[in-house]
């Protein structure tokens, strides 16, 4: 092996002390220590080795044990590190190997590590690819996954939705663009490329991978290349103008780390790029450590002075004391090193046949779990890598770096305060201004997107939709072949493209085959924009949801929604039957029923206190059902006696008067004014029924109807006005359709131009409107929404409306009324519910005062042994007599009702016959005792209370209508006698 004779020298001094200088009783560790020694970071870190194994047992001069370090040389490559690493574990039989300096040395190492049972202690390799392999690899650096969140946060503050990610073709270039993907990704942010750069890469494969990315319009590059590969890689770009303004550079810790140590003009060449690094809390100890390393970097003038210490060599310093804790903490348990040696069980020249040390796993253990305050923090490992920290956000500017903010897996993204007026918790990208240089010493944010200066001009595809020349049109001059784009959207893009802050060029291309045919539907046109053959797409193109999937939408700059088109039919109103339709059937019904209900009250409430509602059965009903209905014209005549009654009718006549008002003037309407009605008014009749459908071809529409359940043979497509125009007025024709769907814009332009034909009915169904299209992720859709918000709020998209008139279709047509409306229940409800609750308390009132009344009699039915037919009947019986205990203000407001006069009354015995002729007297059956009490209602002459009278009766005169009742015989014993009506 072949290593630099400085750190042979270093070695030897080191190994001297320890052996003369130290206790007889002192136990070694070997330390293998594998760095490409022919570059600065692996030539520092043997330096900050050997000073933090000076520094440790200075510090700890009583310790038992010492670390020997034997330094090998990988030479930048693979297989020297695995040679070296073989000779240490094989030959040597060293304890521990901290290296290899690359993630792409370490994975063969760690194999080995891991068959010798020898931990593998790496503070550069940071690809978190290496961690999962195997538990004897120990990474005491941040692996580069955790550094994610704070490039994704840098994003995320200026607002840049497109990256390209650069990186190089190895174990530690590939290992973070899974990680740094998945971080753009959560903040909505897109790869619009990734660069794989060869390690090995020429100038000129670096020349044309710039070059590609130059005719892009991503700005924003994240690049994650090492020491040797960034530096060529930033030159090259700064010869080609890629360091001007506009562009962002993005660079991660292990190329920001580094930047001390590069040339003066690789750090001219990265002026204005932003980088992160972890961040190492500043410590006293960190002066020292770089007086000493000066004393290094002069005794080899092939180096370039450090500035600054890297993280990198801080790691390294703090990876030595903690192998050293270790091998302390192991070293009293197992003072003898011990190899178990496997060459009698394997071929002795097999070169991978490696001793076992007993020792390692200890030592890997103790590793694991040494906590102690370094140079870098604390030092704490997790799952065998080092615990997260925070990140500094760094500038390069000048000669050095400058920290423009911090970020932390807590707070996020927070700026660096300059003066006490500064906003720390400041993440807005306006508050950066002034503390970032960019690329070209510019001060203005970039947008982080351009129009390639060196690229074509936007091609912009048009989908024109014939006979609607006020939305698109295209003419070709027939002598220079030169085609003119005008229209309504035309004019709208060209606004908004004015009103973006920055210039866009652009070229309108047709889309169209070279016949002159349409190029395919719309959904074909959206394709040819995501296979980018355009850069945009203006028309009628409706927002859809599979079609976002493919490409971007600004927002809408014109309404959506489809229509039904149907023509224009008249309504018949002068059938038959025609005074039915005013009202609709549920209503008819509801308001019969009241009728009976309130008629059926109203005679409960009378029959026993009026004369109107008293007679024979057929008058009871014929009253039932002829009351409420003369109320219709308010012919009724019969007079309210009951107050509950009065109530009842007085709100029955008010439901009447709504009733017939309203019926009234339906009915008049429909007879005095012409209404236009829809052949078909409803889209599942028109499925029912199989009727075709019309729509515009190559529209959503089409898969609309379909989604709606029309068949495929009933969907007919047109393309230009006139035809389906012919087919909605062919009728019943094979070729006719009933109906023709199609967006809000053109169906009110179509029917500005026939609307005495035909007129739109149902529902509109909802869409998104029109917007314009860009690929998936273009920059330029925020920019273009924005600028048709302002558009519209400043009314200028109303005016280009009204110059290519379609802000209003005017239409001289019939009235748009399409259908006549029948009344409903529902208009009614309330106004039944009133009457209904009124009648029927009233009603109610009036049971529980005639049970109340008459509970005596009642009782003594219902106590009675007869049948419950039989009771009823008495019941009723009972309820139909007329009830003379109302008081004789209330009977006397019956017209019909007569008092008996006194001087007319005469005795009959009963043994005498009463002639039937006289129909002007009737037999009261009522007991003596209680006519001789009623004195002051009929006058009763002195009648002799003895034997002979005691079977006699009272003649009465009577009115005419009451002379046609029974005679009844009057008996003393007959106590329960009733007042016949």
């Amino acid at each position: 092996m072949i290593i630099s004779f400085h750190s042979i020298l270093v070695s030897l001094a080191l190994c001297c002390s320890s052996a003369l200088g130290g206790n007889s009783s002192v136990i070694n560790f070997q330390v293998g220590v594998i760095l490409d020694l022919d570059t600065q970071l692996g030539h520092r870190a043997l330096d900050c080795l050997m000073i933090a194994r000076s520094d440790f047992y200075s510090r700890h001069p009583n310790y038992t044990t010492r670390l020997v370090l034997l330094a090998r040389d990988s030479k930048g490559n693979a297989i020297d590190a695995a040679a070296s690493g073989l000779q240490l574990l094989k030959d040597t039989k060293v304890d521990a190997v901290i290296g290899p300096q690359k993630s792409s040395q370490a994975n063969f190492l760690m194999n080995l590590g891991e068959r010798a049972q020898v931990p593998i202690v790496s503070f550069s390799a940071t690809s978190p690819s290496l961690q999962p392999r195997t538990n004897f690899f120990v990474q005491t650096a941040q692996t580069d996954d955790t550094e994610v969140g704070a490039i994704a946060a840098i994003v995320k503050a200026f607002q840049w939705n497109q990256v390209v990610i650069i990186y190089e073709d190895s174990e530690y270039g590939n290992g973070i663009v899974h990680y740094l993907s998945n971080a753009l990704q959560d903040i909505n942010a897109r790869v619009a490329y990734k660069s794989l750069i060869p390690v090995s890469a020429h100038e000129d494969f670096i020349l044309k991978e710039l070059y590609k990315m130059m005719t892009m319009q991503t700005r924003v590059f994240l690049v994650h290349l090492s020491y040797s590969l960034g530096a060529k890689f930033f030159l090259k770009a700064k010869a080609i103008g890629m360091m001007s303004d506009g562009y962002v550079w993005i660079i991660t810790s292990g190329l920001m780390d580094l930047l001390s140590s590069m040339n003066l003009h690789v750090v001219e060449a990265m002026q204005g790029v932003l980088g992160v690094k972890p961040l190492i809390p500043k410590t006293s100890n960190l002066d020292p450590l770089r007086l000493q390393k000066t004393i290094f970097d002069l005794a080899n003038p092939g180096y370039k002075p450090a500035d600054t210490v890297s993280n990198f060599e801080v790691w390294a310093y703090d990876t030595m004391w903690a192998l050293a804790m270790a091998a302390e903490q192991v070293g009293t348990h197992y003072p003898e090193a011990s190899y178990q040696d496997t060459t009698a069980d394997l071929n002795f020249s097999d070169l991978f046949n490696l001793p076992i040390s007993k020792r390692g796993p200890k030592l890997l253990k103790a590793i694991l779990t040494t906590r102690f305050k370094g140079l870098s923090g604390m030092f704490h490992l997790v799952d065998g890598k080092l615990y997260p920290t925070s990140y500094k956000i760094l500038n390069v500017v000048g000669n050095g770096e400058k920290e423009v903010a911090v970020w932390t897996q807590s707070h996020g993204l927070k700026r660096v305060r300059r003066n006490p007026v500064d906003k720390f918790n400041s993440t807005k990208k306006e508050d950066f201004s002034s503390s970032i240089m960019w690329p070209g010493k510019s001060r203005v944010i970039p947008r982080g997107w351009e129009v390639p200066v060196r690229g074509k001009k936007l091609r912009v595809a048009v989908a024109v939709r014939p006979g609607f020349e006020e939305y698109l049109n295209v003419m070709r001059d027939s002598r220079t072949g030169v085609v003119h784009f005008g229209g309504y959207y035309i004019e709208v893009f060209k606004s908004v493209m004015a009103a973006l802050p920055y210039a866009v060029p652009y070229d309108f291309f047709h889309f169209e085959k070279p016949d002159g045919s349409c190029a395919g539907s719309y959904n074909d046109l959206i394709h040819q924009v995501f296979l980018q053959n355009y850069d945009a797409a203006i028309g009628d193109i409706t927002i859809t949801g599979n079609r976002s999937n493919y490409v971007d939408f600004t927002l809408p700059f014109a309404e959506g929604g489809v229509v039904r088109i149907v023509p224009i039919t008249y309504e018949d109103d002068h059938g038959m039957w025609t005074f039915l339709k005013p009202m609709k059937k549920e209503l008819w019904l509801t308001s019969i029923a009241f009728f009976f209900a309130t008629g059926l009250a109203v005679w409960i409430l009378e029959h026993r206190t009026s004369s109107a509602f008293r007679g024979p059965p057929s008058h009871h009903l014929g009253m039932i059902f002829y009351f409420p209905f003369s109320t219709l014209v308010f012919a009724h005549r019969e007079r309210m006696v009951s107050n509950l009654a009065r109530l009842v009718v007085v709100v029955w006549m008010f439901v009447v008067l709504i009733l017939n008002s309203t019926y009234t003037a339906s009915l008049s309407s429909r007879l005095t004014v012409q209404r236009l009605r829809p052949a078909i008014a409803d889209v599942k009749e028109l499925i029912r029924k199989g009727h075709s459908v019309g729509c515009y071809q190559g529209s959503f529409v089409c898969d609309t109807l379909r989604g709606m359940g029309f068949k495929d043979s009933k969907i007919k497509m047109y393309r230009l006005p006139e035809d389906y125009k012919e087919a909605l007025s062919y009728g019943s024709k094979s070729d006719s359709i009933s109906a023709f769907f199609d967006v809000v814009p053109y169906s009110k332009l179509f029917l500005s131009k026939y609307c005495d034909k035909y007129t739109i009915v149902g529902p509109t169904y909802r869409t998104d409107g029109f917007a314009f299209v860009f690929p998936k992720g273009s920059p330029l859709v925020a920019d273009v929404s924005r600028a048709v918000i302002k558009l519209t709020e400043t009314g200028e998209m109303l005016d280009i409306q009204r110059e290519w008139s379609i802000s209003d279709p005017t239409c001289n047509g019939p009235d748009t009324t399409v259908t006549s409306v029948s009344v409903s229940l529902q208009s009614f409800k309330g106004l039944f519910a009133i009457t209904g609750a009124i009648t029927s308390s009233c009603v109610l009132i009036f049971i529980a005062s005639y049970v109340y009344k008459n509970r005596s009699s009642l009782q003594q039915i219902l106590n009675s042994r007869t049948t419950v037919w039989s009771k009823i009947k008495e019941i009723g019986t009972h309820f139909d007599q007329r009830d003379h205990s109302i008081h004789p203000s209330i009977m006397e407001r019956d017209p019909k009702f007569k008092y008996p006069k006194p001087e007319v009354a005469e005795i009959v015995s009963s043994s005498e016959s009463v002639h039937s002729s006289n129909t002007n007297l009737t037999v009261l059956s009522l007991p003596m005792n209680i006519l001789s009490t009623q004195s002051n209602n009929v006058a009763v002459p002195n009648i002799p209370t003895d034997s002979t009278f005691s079977n006699s009766a009272v003649v009465l005169p009577v009115s005419e209508e009451e002379s046609n009742t029974a005679l009844m015989p009057l008996t003393a014993d007959n106590s329960n006698a009733k007042l016949d009506s």
